[in-house]
């Protein structure tokens, strides 16, 4: 899911579908990393001398990118403490200070955006305009929370037990040590997008990237201690989820995870066994709809953008279209020509649309579901190509009507370029097939009313529903929370909600009066049998008086 300066890396032109180069024979297959930056970066992880490494590949062209060092539980541990010691001072940093950071933060994400599109593109894959989004996305979140910390952190006031003799005030303190377990396919968004609501905080994090995109993630990391974080408040450890994420749990005080919902689960035991709070984002089966009054074109275009940004391998992305059969014919055909238009290709620039799968095992699983709905009936309106042409991953963006409710893909996530088309005859049928699923992270549904687009979200069961939008609307709207229903998670990222994650809730009441004869001792000293009828006189004026 997702991860120096400003035109230091620039690739000798574009390298397009027609210009890939030979991983075996050409340095430039893996363009424009520098040996001394990629080292400089790798310093950052948290790993012993000696360590075994994980080699990451480039999906454009297979050649490898960097021998990454991988970290051991006593890695974890060791990275752990560190960051429990840095944590300390860093809270005790007024927030406007902390702010501060994710202030500067914002502009140095734009100011130095080539560098990390670079790195997001031969990491993940993805085209240069998905991997854009990333960077537009970390500046929401920074310039969000940077604006409205301190206002979210607010201590507030609550009605005491006797109004007068006791004052209230709810706090929020940080958990302390924050554990992010990050997924590949958005290296920025799901590495940093996450941390700078831990940090602005007060606490401190412990990131486990992907191995095969932990470059973005430690780029993001030197670009934090750029803009003033302290050294040790961000500590980076890199390995398998099982061993390595399975230590970051042992560790933390609140554990935030994305990926699967099979892996999700066993996160959540693990941290429930700690008593440890988790934010979970786990996996979808997003559903669009398009009514019988749209314009075909314009809901067309936005349904390729919601398919197929990040060649699908979005987690809020479309998986599923009902359209109403009035319109039935029209979008299909509009919505197969614009797919089939659709440009891939490799370029560090910005003349492809859609990008690489990361790997071998999500191009596998790509084509099983394929094949499997083209076995059972289904049958191919655009794609359904492997484009090895292209590089060794990449999968043409794939459209398919008449597939089987037994197919895999009808139920199953697939996290590629591939949706499937069914008509509807009505909108309560739409609705019905749309929560037909143990997911509910993200729908879209498009008409021209817009109070009848709303009406029908609210019928959705789904963490996020986007009216005349697949998913940017609400990803891109950061002061409202975005999470899953059911098998899609539990928690939320974005807004004050997911600022909230990473806090404790503290009450602290003062009784006043205690030492001059007014304080709750002069009530107690009534005696049992007086008291009470007192207490009982006392809540019915606080009724009358309408006091919350």
């Amino acid at each position: 899911m997702s991860q120096d300066h400003e035109g230091q890396h620039q690739p000798d032109g574009p390298r397009g579908s027609a210009e890939l180069h030979d991983p075996e024979t050409d340095p430039l297959a893996t363009y424009v990393l520098e040996p001394e930056d990629v080292a400089t970066l790798l310093r950052r992880v948290v790993a012993s001398p000696g360590a075994q490494t994980h080699t990451s590949h480039a999906p454009f062209t297979g050649a490898p990118i960097a021998a990454v060092p991988l970290s051991t539980p006593e890695d974890v541990a060791r990275a752990a403490r560190s960051a429990r010691a840095a944590q300390r001072l860093w809270a005790a940093r007024p927030v406007k200070e902390r702010a501060a950071v994710l202030s500067r933060l914002h502009d140095l994400v734009l100011e130095r955006q080539s560098d990390v599109l670079d790195l997001i593109q031969l990491e993940s894959g993805k085209a240069r305009v998905s991997a854009f989004e990333e960077v537009a996305d970390i500046a929401l979140v920074a310039r969000h929370y940077a604006a409205r910390a301190r206002r979210y952190l607010a201590p507030r006031r609550a009605l005491g037990a006797v109004p007068g003799l006791t004052s209230v005030r709810v706090e929020r303190r940080p958990a302390g040590v924050v554990g992010i377990i990050a997924p590949w396919n958005f290296p920025l968004t799901l590495t940093l997008g996450d941390v700078l609501p831990a940090l602005v905080s007060g606490n401190a994090v412990l990131l486990r990237p992907d191995p095969q995109t932990a470059l973005t993630a430690l780029w993001a990391a030197e670009l934090l201690e750029d803009a003033g974080l302290p050294p040790g408040v961000l500590q980076v450890v890199v390995g398998d989820g099982p061993t390595v994420g399975g230590a970051v749990v042992e560790h933390v005080d609140h554990v935030s995870f994305t990926g699967s919902t099979r892996t999700g689960r066993a996160v959540a035991a693990s941290a429930g066994e700690k008593l440890v709070p988790a934010t979970l984002e786990l996996g979808g089966k997003n559903a669009m709809y398009v009514a019988d009054d749209v314009d075909v074109e314009t809901a067309a275009e936005g349904a390729v953008r919601a398919c197929f940004v990040g060649a699908g391998q979005v987690c809020v992305s479309i998986e599923r279209i009902y359209v109403h059969r009035d319109v039935w014919d029209d979008f299909l055909d509009a919505f197969a020509r614009r797919t089939r238009d659709l440009r891939l290709g490799a370029g560090l620039d910005y003349r492809s649309d859609v990008g690489s799968l990361t790997s071998a095992a999500q191009l596998a699983t790509v084509v099983e579901h394929v094949e499997d709905a083209i076995g059972l009936g289904a049958r191919v309106l655009a794609g359904g190509v492997h484009r090895s042409d292209l590089g060794p991953w990449f999968y043409e963006p794939t459209v398919l009507v008449d597939v089987s409710p037994h197919a895999r893909l009808f139920r199953e996530e697939t996290f590629g370029p591939v949706v499937a088309v069914y008509p509807v005859a009505s909108d309560d049928e739409a609705v019905a097939a749309m929560n037909d699923t143990e997911f509910g992270l993200n729908a879209s549904i498009w008409t021209r009313d817009a109070r009848r687009g709303a009406a029908l979200a609210r019928r959705v069961h789904a963490g996020s529903v986007n009216v005349n939008e697949g998913y940017v609307a609400t990803w891109g709207s950061v002061g409202a929370p975005q999470g899953g229903w059911g098998a899609s998670g539990i928690g939320v990222r974005h807004g004050r909600e997911g600022l909230w994650e990473t806090t404790r809730l503290q009450t602290v009441a003062v009784q006043h009066g205690a030492h001059t004869g007014l304080g709750l001792r002069r009530l107690f000293e009534l005696g049992t049998d007086v008291w009470p009828q007192v207490y009982t006189e006392l809540l019915r004026v606080m009724k009358a008086a309408r006091l919350p």
